[in-house]
């Protein structure tokens, strides 16, 4: 039998001719004689004679054999270490016949010049490793990991041409990459690790002399995120994603103004940071300001405005509006810290009122659309206030 299977070859043969030779393409033979009730003859004498299995095929070089049966129909494969490639046909089949053979020769493992990895680990090897590479080689070696990864580079053999043959280690992409380390001689590297999702590794070698290279093995680490940027006062952080790559906007609560980048990219590199220091949103000393409605406070709110201040901030809605501004909250040093409101753009407009202490204010409302609030504190006690606009028709 031949595994599972078992074969069997029909032959039916009679009378007195002898018959030619008959091959089996199996391991399993069997013959069966058979006779009437009549004539008897002298019979027969056959000889028989085992062919040979097909010959155990060696593993290659830096590779290893799968399967153990070399009979005819039997199937081998053959895989390669880490870091070489394979040759040739990764099957072969022993075929029947008076000879016994494979149908094809046992392939090559070889360690190639360039290549594409994404797995999490892996091999690098010079070509032809571990025999010398070639002259005048430029091979590249991209590993390409999904964002937030990183690898750690660890090498197990170096020696190349001092100089002119070397190794760089790039950031990136071979054509845009930065060049984290150049590697050359017969001093092996110390481990590095590569901070980027992509990491490109070139070899160049000159025309001269050969050396056996580089064996190097790396595995993917999981970067660090950039730091939370929450709390985030007076405003909201738009996006929750603060790995390796991505993107988070800011936007203030109204009546503050942010202070800094909009957004901001959490960036590659040995130490995990924004390529920007994260925004503020503050409440600032006066403005210009354009929307329908919205919010005023004093300098610095929550917290209580400095002294010597001198605010200015000018209110516009479009032509036919009018600007009713609410009090909501004010608490400000009786008559000595105070704020002006100018019915029109500047001093020069009709001056509205002014408004200073703790107790309540009534609303007030302009003729025109434009209306200009003027904030002032002196030497001595702060305080805090919360003015609200609206646009309506005048």
């Amino acid at each position: 039998s031949l595994g599972n299977f078992t074969f069997f070859c029909i032959f039916y043969e009679s009378g007195t001719t002898i018959p030619q030779l008959l091959n089996s393409t199996s391991n399993n033979l069997y013959l069966t004689f058979q006779s009437d009730i009549s004539v008897s003859a002298a019979g027969f004498h056959l000889e028989y004679t085992g062919l040979d299995s097909c010959p155990e095929p060696l593993p290659p070089s830096n590779g290893r054999k799968v399967g153990d049966r070399y009979t005819v129909g039997d199937m081998v494969s053959f895989q390669c270490d880490q870091g070489f490639s394979l040759q040739g046909n990764a099957y072969i089949t022993c075929m029947p016949g008076p000879v016994r053979r494979w149908n094809y020769p046992v392939p090559l493992c070889l360690a190639q010049c360039g290549g594409s990895m994404t797995d999490f680990s892996g091999v690098i090897l010079s070509p032809g490793f571990p025999g010398n590479y070639q002259s005048s080689l430029d091979c590249s070696w991209r590993v390409q990991l999904p964002i937030g990864f990183g690898i750690h580079l660890q090498f197990l053999n170096f020696s190349t041409e001092p100089v002119h043959d070397y190794l760089e280690i790039r950031s990136g992409s071979l054509e845009t990459g930065t060049v984290i380390d150049r590697f050359s001689g017969p001093t092996l590297p110390n481990p590095l690790f590569s901070t980027t999702h992509e990491t490109t590794l070139f070899f160049h070698s000159d025309y001269s002399q050969n050396k056996p290279g580089f064996h190097i093995v790396y595995q993917a680490y999981e970067l660090q995120r950039c730091p939370d940027p929450r709390p985030f006062r007076n405003g909201i952080v738009i996006g929750q994603d603060y790995s390796v790559g991505m993107t988070i906007s800011f936007e203030c609560l109204p009546g503050y103004t942010l202070l800094g980048e909009q957004s901001l990219t959490c960036l590659h590199g040995i130490s995990r940071n924004w390529n920007h220091p994260i925004p503020r949103c503050e409440a600032l000393c006066g403005g210009n300001i354009t929307s329908m409605n919205g919010t005023i406070y004093s300098p610095g709110h929550p917290a209580e405005y400095p002294h010597f201040q001198d605010c200015m901030w000018t209110v516009r809605v479009p032509p036919g509006y009018g600007i009713y501004i609410n009090f909501s909250v004010i608490n400000t040093e009786p008559i000595y810290d105070y704020i002006t409101v100018w019915d029109g753009p500047d001093q020069s407009s009709p001056q509205i009122g002014q408004f200073s202490g703790s107790s309540v204010q009534e609303g007030v409302s302009t003729t025109a659309n434009q209306v200009l609030i003027k904030f002032h504190s002196d030497f001595s006690t702060s305080g805090f206030f919360e003015l609200h606009y609206f646009g309506n028709v005048s």
